[in-house]
């Protein structure tokens, strides 16, 4: 018996990096996983990859930046499972590394749609059911740049601080309703998100010195795996997590110790 057993968890993003992560672990414990990207090709490969392990996933392609998206999204999940969501990880989002002076108004504004608003849209789109049967686990895939000020991406700094905001917010709203709202704030995570042309130009480096600058930061000496932030996630979700809410956990190496 998995931790989460007979649950039924939706993940964003979840296509590759932490969201594909957290998909496979989410099934080895024993959850009906629902895989949603906007990349189909991935979306086929993480359920494919659950099924054949002997666990069950389904897969649909949707756009947290589309509000119409997301509302097929709802209506599409409710058909194919037998039963409500009882997960939502929001973790679907995007990464710019610009000094402040060159973020571009349509960035800033793509920025805030993708990551805030994006988690706002499937929230609001989940959330109603879980209050309906009184429980609920609702995780925001935020970061360390969410608790403090970091160079180089004030932009995507400013989105994950608004994402600690709205867990802290909804968690005090629904926890009497037995609803759980918990953020992961990880930091340098070992995906295909950190872009070394970008980062380079941004810290105007070399791009070969990328990597050594950015784990200069980091006492532990490397950077977070996807596998560790999906344990992270795994226990949040699970029934030992019943007493914890409205926090935002970094998962960062030594990195940030707040």
């Amino acid at each position: 018996m998995g931790t989460l057993d007979g649950r039924r968890a939706l993940i964003t993003g979840s296509g590759r990096g932490i969201g594909r992560a957290t998909a496979l672990a989410f099934a080895r414990e024993g959850a009906t996983v629902v895989v949603s990207a906007r990349t189909g090709s991935q979306v086929e490969s993480v359920v494919a990859e659950i099924n054949a392990a002997g666990g069950r996933a389904v897969g649909f392609t949707a756009d947290v930046d589309d509000d119409e998206s997301v509302t097929s999204l709802q209506q599409r999940v409710a058909q194919e499972l037998d039963g409500p969501v009882d997960i939502l990880i929001s973790n679907a989002g995007i990464y710019m590394a610009r000094r402040f002076a060159d973020y571009t108004m349509d960035e800033w504004q793509r920025m805030l749609s993708v990551n805030v608003l994006g988690a706002v849209r499937v929230i609001r789109a989940f959330l109603p059911s879980m209050l309906e049967r009184g429980e609920g686990r609702v995780l925001i895939v935020a970061s360390t740049a969410g608790k403090w000020g970091s160079l180089y991406q004030s932009a995507y700094n400013v989105s994950k601080h608004a994402l600690i905001g709205l867990t802290r917010c909804l968690a005090l709203e629904t926890a009497s309703r037995g609803v759980r709202v918990n953020a992961l704030c990880p930091g340098w995570v070992e995906t295909g998100m950190i872009d070394t042309a970008e980062l380079a130009g941004a810290y105007q480096v070399p791009e070969d010195d990328v990597r050594r600058t950015l784990l200069q930061r980091v006492p532990i000496g490397r950077m977070v795996t996807p596998d560790e932030v999906a344990a992270l996630a795994v226990y949040l979700a699970s029934p030992l997590a019943d007493a914890m809410t409205g926090q935002s956990i970094t998962l960062a190496g030594g990195m940030l110790l707040i």
